[in-house]
């Protein structure tokens, strides 16, 4: 007969935080085991105050929040957990989860344990207990890497080479979450689908993360054009978003990639490929809108 270690705990594998400049906004980032308790945790912690909007995105559920600290009116069935306080400082940011029975363990024992996690205060939980814990992550930045043109005609995909150096230079320190498909406008030049990548990662080492990045990528590219650039940013700006929507609806001409302003922004490698990898970054985990093709037709 098979023995089950722990019966009535399931653990997160990771939990990320990224937080913006003005400390105003984070971003959880939870990665999960068990998609039944991820969408419970969804359903009902999108209640809290300090909740401004929840995501599921692959095996990660985002939750965008608010610092502050809130007491919660949890009742069975209604509102049985939540997100009651969120804190950010220079190195990291804290969450204040509480529970009732069976969201009491989620809200303690299952995330105190998850990769990522600092330290951890929680109380006694199962049964029909009100429990709550508090985790400590470090303060990490988002990092947004943008690649366009590394294949020939003959061979390769660029899509498939971003996700293996992705994942190749992920580590404690640069946290990879998500991998996205950006269509353009079908130029004249393209290889055959004209699409760029975008690789989205939390990182508390920013320059480490894309220098290692472009090593890989200068060394595995098998075209002389290809382009790379780099956004460390909360959200990418507006100016950027703009500029991604014109390559999405036409042609591009260079000069106009050379009028942005956004100190965020590093373009590493500026082959030809630069436009649409600077133009892949606004659209990561938006998976409708960068996929759709925006060819005069349409």
């Amino acid at each position: 007969m098979e023995n089950l270690s722990e019966p009535y705990v399931i653990h997160y594998p990771r939990i990320v935080a990224v937080a913006d400049e003005t400390c105003s906004r984070v971003e959880l980032v939870e990665f999960f085991d068990c998609v039944g308790g991820a969408m419970w945790s969804q359903h009902h912690y999108a209640q809290s105050p300090l909740v401004e909007s929840v995501r599921c995105i692959g095996g990660t559920m985002r939750y965008l929040l608010k610092p502050g600290r809130v007491d919660l009116a949890l009742e069975g069935s209604k509102f049985p957990a939540g997100i009651s306080a969120v804190a950010v400082d220079d190195a990291e940011i804290s969450i204040t989860y509480i529970g009732m029975g069976g969201g009491g363990v989620g809200a303690t024992i299952c995330r105190d344990t998850a990769k990522g996690v600092l330290r951890s205060r929680s109380d006694e939980s199962g049964g029909g207990k009100f429990a709550g814990s508090t985790i400590w992550l470090p303060r990490r930045q988002r990092i947004l890497i943008g690649v366009d043109d590394t294949d020939t005609p003959e061979e390769g995909a660029t899509w498939t080479l971003v996700h293996n150096i992705a994942r190749a230079v992920e580590d404690d320190r640069s946290v990879y979450l998500s991998h996205t498909i950006v269509q353009l406008y079908p130029v004249p030049y393209r290889t055959k689908n004209c699409v760029s990548l975008v690789a989205e990662f939390a990182s508390s080492e920013p320059d480490r993360l894309i220098s290692r990045f472009h090593s890989l990528l200068a060394r595995y590219t098998l075209s002389e054009k290809t382009g790379m650039a780099a956004y460390t940013g909360f959200v990418p700006s507006k100016e950027l978003a703009d500029f991604g929507t014109k390559v999405k609806r036409g042609e591009v001409r260079p000069d106009l990639l050379g009028r942005l302003q956004d100190k965020k922004l590093k373009r590493i490698m500026e082959g030809r490929g630069i436009i649409g990898a600077v133009a892949a970054l606004p659209f990561f985990t938006r998976y409708e809108e960068a996929l759709e093709l925006c060819d005069g037709r349409n």
